[in-house]
């Protein structure tokens, strides 16, 4: 059964724990539904941790390219499992769970123009503790399976649906969508999404409510 935690200073204890009492580079991986407060989470604990020896490596920097998407005629789902290279996400957590010798560089993406910027992150070898993000950490479909064998733990947010779904129409609506497209985009594509993502809340090890 999942551990519950209810509070932003729970979870930075439960964190110092894990620095404490492991040898190895630990990988935190923070899921939810979209606006559930995955960064507000991640900004405090980067905040209240060591910064020479933590860091953040987002998911969505793994968006596949808005050509690519038009391409695959994906477009209209951008967020959906399959316009993410999953495979590619994997295969980083796989190097910076294992090795500990050398810089690793990763894509970060950008709201303000909807695109990633490749090799824009970095892990240095002194990095300990690393925290990912995303939605669909914790998916056994579509290719995301093997995320979960790479995590130390991962941790579900839970948040009040209203409070969430307020927050991601306000962010829709900062980054250029109008209220209406917001709207209709916060309750569709990714109302579609939400689902997905609370189907997985059984995989997790530590369920987080926050308010």
């Amino acid at each position: 059964m999942a551990i519950e935690i209810r509070s932003l200073e729970a979870a930075l204890e439960r964190a110092i724990t894990l620095i404490q009492s492991e040898n190895t580079r630990i990988i935190i991986g923070l899921v939810g539904k979209p606006g559930a407060g995955k960064s507000t989470l991640s900004s405090y604990l980067l905040k209240k941790l060591p910064k020479e020896t933590t860091a953040l490596v987002p998911m969505d920097g793994f968006h596949l390219s808005n050509a690519q998407l038009n391409k695959l005629g994906r477009i209209e789902r951008k967020g959906a499992p399959d316009t993410f290279d999953s495979q590619g996400y994997i295969d980083l957590l796989r190097r910076i769970k294992t090795d500990t010798s050398n810089s690793i560089y990763f894509p970060i993406f950008h709201r303000d123009i909807e695109e990633s910027i490749s090799a824009e992150g970095v892990i240095h070898p002194h990095t300990s503790l690393i925290l990912t993000e995303g939605n669909y950490l914790l998916l056994e479909s579509d290719g995301w399976s093997q995320v979960a064998q790479t995590l130390t733990e991962s941790w579900f947010l839970d948040v009040d649906n209203d409070r969430r779904m307020a927050r991601l129409v306000a962010r829709h609506i900062k980054y250029g969508k109008s209220p209406e497209a917001a709207h209709a985009w916060a309750n569709g594509s990714d109302k579609r999404n939400a689902q997905l993502v609370e189907h997985t809340r059984v995989n997790a090890d530590i369920i987080i409510y926050l308010d």
